[in-house]
């Protein structure tokens, strides 16, 4: 077993379906196999449909506030700051990347940013509420029924159904004529695989590789194939699959860290449901060696303020996550990191006060609450109505409502999925698919709301 990952494997520029090996030094650079990653999920519907899902206020009118497609987007521009700078240093370390493989600074960037642009791809609608109504309908729902025909790991994968795993299944997984979904480079599919384990066991440790999984059962063969490729290190034993994380994944998460962190932040100051001296007071501490003061003292809206001090955050941020990954270098590529990288930095006990004031203020505000029990009733109810009508279709007892209710799922989800497993996954990906905006009215359709 390989005691340590090796940088060439993991740049891998391999994609599903290869029968010759990509080189790097054989690149074209006006269109590098890692650009064209991120040029295809930009282009993708699951993508797209980010723009009408919740980043934290869900179903907001108000015109500034994020959604789940600007927070991608920055988080994927985050994202390739880390990369660049982590990459420039392990070239300078590793000099033969460059030398002999071909590698440059920037390829690090483009697969940071890449993977990051993707992170949130698989999210269901109403944020994270969205994926543990997905899970409590199978675990306290109508879909108990289903338990006693699932294997354990089959179970587990609906109960705690993980935004993570599906999106690997959306950028991964085949359909008729579509080999490979997306066929997404392995170097960016390791990079997005904060988790790279399957749902059971359940935080098998406090390693932050083990916090949630990764990958269906139905994506497990694949997986496995990029993990094997990329040289990952495996961790578990027995029937059970995990490995230790790709280093980049550790950039990926901390560029979600750093702009939930502080973007969420800005939007609570902007929206008013934190005063604006709390942001100096917190931002501050961030951006102390960094300020340019008389520059400040000109900034004459709120607005402005808040945005220069989140920039000069962010860069701050960014920086100290840089050292403490070249600093940990060696015991990320053995496996022997088990923490995320905002969780070692100087300003540790900053992001903290932030993330506490975010979730008093923020995250548990009402209109948050009120849109997140919206959001269970909704996903509940769609569920429940697909699911049954699907399994009604492949037992042979559909009613005419049950027709017409599968006549709603779009064309790329009419398929005839053989196992029960694969049957239930496949409508709470279709769930996973839709919008807030397409949620709700598919909803109302269902419940005859016609007023909404």
């Amino acid at each position: 077993m390989a005691t340590m990952m090796q940088w060439e494997q993991l740049l891998s520029l391999k994609r599903q379906g290869d029968t010759s090996k990509r080189l790097r030094r054989e690149q074209d650079d006006t269109r590098l196999g890692f650009e064209v990653d991120y040029d295809r999920i930009i282009f993708s519907s699951a993508f797209r449909s980010l723009q009408d899902k919740t980043q934290v206020i869900p179903l907001s009118k108000t015109d500034f506030v994020h959604t789940r497609l600007t927070h991608s987007l920055e988080v994927s521009v985050v994202g390739r700051s880390l990369g660049r700078l982590v990459g420039k240093k392990i070239i300078e370390k590793h000099p033969y990347l460059q030398d002999t493989h071909g590698y440059q600074m920037n390829d690090f960037g483009a697969i940071v940013a890449a993977a990051a642009l993707a992170h949130d791809i698989g999210n269901p609608p109403f944020g994270h509420s969205g994926e543990k109504a997905i899970g409590e309908y199978f675990k306290t729902g109508k879909g108990q029924q289903y338990k006693s025909d699932l294997t354990d790991k089959e179970w587990q994968d609906l109960i705690d159904f993980e935004g993570n795993a599906n999106g690997f299944n959306l950028l991964s997984a085949s359909r008729p004529g579509i080999e490979g979904g997306l066929r997404i480079s392995y170097a960016t599919l390791g990079a997005f695989m904060k988790y790279p384990k399957e749902s059971l066991p359940k935080k098998p440790t406090a390693n932050i590789a083990d916090k949630k999984y990764g990958f269906f059962q139905t994506d497990k063969d694949f997986f496995q194939d990029v993990a094997k490729e990329l040289g990952l290190i495996p961790n578990k034993t027995g029937n059970d699959i995990g490995f230790e994380r790709h280093p980049l994944a550790y950039l990926v998460e901390a560029a979600d860290d750093i702009c939930y962190t502080i973007i969420d932040f800005e939007d609570g100051i902007n929206l008013g449901l934190i005063p604006e001296e709390f942001a100096l007071e917190y931002l501050i501490k961030l951006v102390k060696g960094s300020i340019d003061v008389a520059k400040y003292n000109t900034l004459v809206t709120k607005e402005d303020r808040i945005s220069y001090l989140r920039a000069l955050a962010i860069s701050s941020l960014i920086n100290d996550a840089v050292n403490v990954f070249i600093e940990n270098e060696e015991k990320i590529l053995k496996g022997e990191y088990p923490y995320a990288l905002t969780d070692q930095g100087k300003y540790t006990a900053q992001m903290k006060d932030i993330i506490d004031l975010s979730i008093k203020n923020i995250y548990q505000s009402r209109e948050v609450v009120e849109k997140e029990i919206i959001g269970y009733r909704i996903i509940n109810t769609l569920l429940d109505t697909f699911c049954t009508a699907y399994n009604n279709k492949f037992d042979g007892t559909e009613s005419n409502y049950d027709k017409l209710v599968l006549k709603m799922l779009p064309e790329r989800f009419i398929t005839d999925k053989m196992n029960l497993y694969d049957r239930l996954l496949h409508i709470c990906h279709f769930v996973s698919t839709l919008t807030d905006g397409k949620a709700l009215l598919l909803y109302n359709t269902i419940t005859g709301n016609t007023k909404a």
